[in-house]
């Protein structure tokens, strides 16, 4: 079979027919069907509100707000948005308030300063309602001067990406001083998280990945070889961010520095995967805006770009250590089209020669493609150093609290899983980085 040919399509026009059953398999289903996704809001004299930001009014994501901490964020942001008189005041306003909110988030996962609020500090999903917060506060704003379209997508281009982390993926420069720790001789490691996804689903869903980036970002491992600095970021699960190359913008300059990278999201009950291959195929699961994207990867130079590519990180190793109490398994199978052949085949030992991708070890989703979409700019830069995805296990509610409609926001079995999968992470990039 011919690879099919990049495909957009909206599910609410089309329903679930068209999300590939070569997806991932996970703990919750596909995004439900167009009577379930919210109808398009505008505000006046702006445009509509994005399918995330119209999920922001309901009763879930407002609690989390209250109850993270998070709910003055919005209305801070507006003030100082008020207080811009021009475009490059309106720049400086969107970057200082974005960075704010991500080191906000951080200081709070890593227990620095007051929790404002009773959800337990590992929580990441305050940081995603109130960085939608934002977003639809810039979206619908009304400034003294003109502001054209092109000029508040870059704001909000510049929004995202200073809160999600990604523009501050600063390793300090060997030899250099901070307090009073020198940095030569520190190893240097890139790790990346996935916002919550499925809202529809279950509008309280957390991320641990998210939650693992919040809590390692900017902290100094100790390892057998010495030290080893942890710079992470979170990417949105939406296919279009990644189709414009926003993993590849953010990731060129911190991989081009780092002795190691791990891309990390939530992937099977029960169970933590070493991902061993990752295919150049989007298999059509909808994304946090009910969109469905089938067709290959999009990337830069198409005429060079291979099928599949290949982790480099220490995999026997890590699932040798005792690193946790989840089991850690080198998941070798893929979903390909065998050279010559018109159906797709699962293959448990990894690709053969020639095949077409349908499905990496990781799936056919924004998992495998950061994974995928990191190994390629990992190869492309001709770097030598280990990298590669690590799938977290479902982060589960407590017996009793499993139906979103009258279960609370949290208990205490659910914090318990996201803290053990945080520190499992922890031991695991730890690992990696003593057998690099």
């Amino acid at each position: 079979m011919r690879p099919l040919g990049h495909i957009r399509v909206r599910p609410e026009l089309f329903g679930l027919a068209l999300l590939t059953t070569t997806a991932l398999t996970l703990a919750v289903p596909p995004p439900l069907a167009a009577a379930a996704q919210p109808a398009p809001v505008r505000s006046a004299g702006t445009a509509a509100f994005t399918v995330e930001e119209q999920r922001l009014d309901r009763a879930v994501p407002q609690e989390i707000l209250r109850r993270g901490g998070f709910d003055t964020v919005a209305p801070d942001f507006v003030r100082s948005l008020r207080g811009a008189d021009s475009y490059a005041e309106a720049e400086r306003a969107v970057a200082r308030n974005g960075a704010r909110l991500w080191q906000r988030a951080v200081d709070r996962a890593q227990g620095r300063g007051p929790a404002r609020g009773d959800l337990s500090r590992d929580d990441d999903r305050p940081l995603y309602w109130a960085r939608l917060a934002l977003t639809r506060e810039l979206r619908q704003w009304q400034p003294e001067f003109d502001l054209s379209e092109s000029g508040r997508a870059a704001l909000l281009g510049k929004l995202e990406r200073s809160s999600r982390g990604q523009d501050s993926m600063d390793f300090p420069a060997r030899g250099d001083i901070k307090g009073a720790e020198e940095t030569k001789g520190v190893k240097r490691i890139v790790l990346t998280g996935f916002d919550p996804f499925t809202l529809d689903r279950d509008i309280r869903i957390s991320n641990p990945s998210g939650a693992t980036a919040l809590a390692l970002d900017g902290t100094v491992i100790r390892t057998a070889d010495g030290p080893a600095r942890i710079e992470a970021a979170v990417f949105p699960v939406r296919w279009g961010d990644f189709a414009d190359g926003t993993v590849e913008q953010a990731l060129r300059e911190p991989l081009s520095r780092a002795d190691l990278f791990t891309t990390v999201s939530q992937g099977r009950v029960g169970r933590i995967d070493v991902e061993r291959f990752n295919g150049a195929w989007r298999g059509g699961f909808g994304d946090n805006e009910n969109v469905s994207e089938t067709g290959l990867v999009p990337v830069s130079d198409p005429a060079s770009q291979p099928q599949w590519t290949t982790t480099s990180l220490p995999y026997h190793s890590i699932v040798a250590a005792d690193t946790g109490r989840f089991p850690v398994y080198d998941n070798t199978s893929v979903t390909e089209i065998p050279a010559g052949g018109t159906a797709p085949v699962v293959r448990p030992d990894g690709p053969t020669p020639g095949s077409a991708a349908r499905a990496g070890g990781g799936g056919d989703y924004l998992s495998n493609e950061i994974a995928y979409r990191a190994t390629l700019l990992r190869d492309r830069l001709g770097l030598d150093i280990p990298g590669g995805h690590v799938h977290t296990p479902v982060l589960q509610f407590g017996a009793g609290n499993t139906d979103p409609a009258t279960g609370s926001v949290t208990d205490p079995e659910f914090v318990r899983n996201r803290l053990d999968i945080i520190a499992q992470l922890r031991t695991i990039i730890t690992v990696a980085a003593e057998n690099s």
